[in-house]
């Protein structure tokens, strides 16, 4: 039986029904698809590597590891092109086909580690990603970007329409000394 055209598809059939066997297997390749739908995700064709640590117990078979790749996409703050490292680990046990449903099952002597990781990492990807710490954003005026131009990160008050009579209000010198 030939494996699968799938890159995270891990053959274990040494592993299988063997408790206190393990294997250790590292995987590069590039991302079969787009990872994520956010501000950031991993774009298909992105260089992935996997470390899987493989150890066979009596119930199947424990998949633990880690992912490293990069997500691109932009600050959610100043809108402008980011990248960041995506490093994530993982475990899940793959059971031996049975009358119970599971999550995970090793399928013609593999594991397929696709939605294991494809989860892992889309969970790990920030909501709100930002160019750095202290990203100024957009000016609501001007929409430049306030990094770009520091002399519009003083705060300005805003002035509400319905107070700008008020504003426009001069007390005479006798008035503010009585308050």
């Amino acid at each position: 039986m030939s494996a699968p055209a799938n890159p995270y598809s891990l053959a274990v059939y040494d592993l299988i029904h063997q408790p206190g066997h393990h294997r250790e297997v590292r995987l590069e390749f590039p991302a079969p698809e787009k990872l994520g739908e956010g501000l950031v995700s991993v774009p298909a064709g992105q260089a992935m590597e996997i470390d899987v640590t493989l150890e066979s117990i009596h119930d199947g078979i424990v998949v633990s590891g880690e992912v490293d790749t990069v997500a691109t996409g932009v600050c959610g703050r100043c809108l402008i092109d980011i990248e960041q490292p995506v490093q994530v680990e993982f475990q899940e046990l793959f059971a031996y086909p049975s009358d119970e449903a599971f999550d995970f099952e090793i399928h013609d002597d593999h594991v397929d580690l696709e939605p294991l990781v494809r989860d892992s990492v889309v969970l790990s990807l920030p909501f709100q990603p930002v160019c750095r710490p202290d990203c100024p954003g957009l000016d609501p005026e001007t929409g430049e970007r306030l990094a770009d131009h520091p002399e519009f990160i003083t705060p300005r008050e805003p002035t509400d329409p319905r107070w700008a009579a008020l504003g426009e209000l001069k007390l005479s010198e006798t008035e503010t000394e009585e308050s």
